[in-house]
């Protein structure tokens, strides 16, 4: 009666290598740790704890009314997408028209829906590592090999143009940049970027992917550089992708948008019309206030996050055990834990890995982080202090009892 069940619960075989976002994983950890009445400080998810700005919720409201709640255009209303092209000529100097855009359900659909449409069997995709957990499931899913090259801490975490070519093969079809980072908050400057950029002049056959979501979240008084801009020679072959959620607090709203060559963005435009059409028609007018807007959240936004990370990396480095690097973007602080590795926790945990160190830091100190090695380096630890001070300083000194507390193990 029940049939061959186990043929019956047969997946994609692409499916069955991808691995679950370690950071949603622990997200639900958090969240069944405060259902049963444990107190948490997250310092797990990545989005920012701003209320999105008024002006675009009632856009979103106005919209409602108007009876704006239909189908729009596959790759977006033609309104929202002028003013994505108007964002990357005023803010990336990088000449487009509307019909140089598409909008998608999300960043992580505009990622998804180009290596979606590009990639197969043997093909590989250069992932450079600390990595956003996404890139390389979404390479494996398509049928294709993520290539994983190490960033450390040597160099910035970030790629080396000869750590990128060695890399490079004849079977690479993509090269993505991240920058800001999550995880670290590295950020590329310009003659890094163009170094980068001399190296790939020579491969005319690899495509590029620029993920520049934490664009307006970087530190210091330095310039954001997108590596379109930098070497406009590479904007035949290069996807730019941004969208509104880091930059407005509107990670809910699940609008991404990005602009590349024609023929790549037509094929993108294909495959959204068969599986999800455009997104929200709601989500894109707000998404329309947002690029149209007053950019003076986004000024102040970027002006917290910085006193936020002067604040972390302070404290994170004066707990025993830890050792951070100051980031130069986004909103995540990437500690080393390597001196915790092989100590034990008062509860008689083994600090095996950096997993352990996330474990036991959620269970017995009641913070969460996420591990270094779902991003592709370890032993560390990734914090996203996207918090008020008073909690980002009550997870520190949590953080700061809980290595004091360790032991040496046998």
């Amino acid at each position: 009666m029940n049939g061959d069940v186990q043929g019956l619960q047969r997946l994609n075989a692409h499916l069955s290598k991808a691995q679950p976002s370690a950071t949603y994983r622990m997200m639900d950890r958090v969240a069944a740790r405060r259902a049963s009445g444990a107190k948490v400080i997250s310092l797990s998810a990545g989005e920012p704890d701003f209320d999105t700005p008024a002006h675009i919720c009632d856009a979103a409201i106005d919209a409602i009314r108007a009876g704006h709640t239909r189908y729009t255009q596959v790759a977006g209303m033609r309104s929202l997408r002028e003013a994505v092209a108007a964002k990357f000529r005023r803010e990336n100097g990088l000449d487009v028209a509307w019909e140089d855009t598409i909008v998608c359900s999300g960043g992580k659909q505009v990622i998804y829906n180009a290596l979606a449409a590009t990639l197969n069997e043997g093909d590989e995709v250069i992932v450079p590592a600390p990595y956003w957990v996404s890139y390389p499931e979404m390479v494996q899913l398509c049928g294709a090999k993520p290539s994983v090259v190490t960033c450390g801490g040597d160099s910035g975490f970030k790629l080396t143009p000869k750590a990128l070519a060695d890399a490079l093969g004849p079977r690479t079809r993509w090269v993505i940049l991240n920058s800001p980072s999550n995880p670290t908050g590295a950020v590329y400057a310009r003659d890094e970027l163009a170094a980068l950029a001399e190296v790939l002049l020579a491969h005319p056959h690899v495509l590029i992917l620029s993920d520049d979501i934490y664009e307006h979240l970087i530190f210091d008084g330095a310039t954001f550089h997108t590596i379109a801009q930098v070497e406009p020679r590479l904007m035949p072959r290069t996807l730019t992708m941004n969208g509104v959620s880091k930059a407005y607090a509107m990670t809910g709203w699940r609008i991404g948008y990005g602009t590349g060559p024609r023929w790549l963005l037509n094929a993108m435009e294909k495959l959204q019309g068969q599986q999800t059409s455009g997104a929200s028609a709601i989500s894109q007018h707000a998404a329309l206030a947002a690029l149209t807007g007053s950019p003076q959240f986004i000024r102040e936004a970027a002006s917290v996050f910085e006193r936020r990370r002067d604040l972390m990396v302070e404290l994170l480095n004066q707990a025993p055990g830890l050792a951070c690097a100051r980031p130069g973007g986004a909103f995540y602080a990437f500690a080393s834990c390597k001196d915790l590795i092989g100590r034990t926790t008062p509860a008689g945990t083994r600090l095996d890995d950096d997993e352990a160190v996330a474990g036991a830091l959620l269970d017995e100190a009641g913070v969460a982080v996420v591990q270094g090695s779902a991003f592709g380096l370890g032993p560390y630890i990734r914090v996203a202090y996207a918090l008020d001070d008073e909690a980002l300083a009550d997870a520190c000194r949590a953080i700061h009892r809980f290595c004091e507390s360790l032991s040496v193990g046998e």
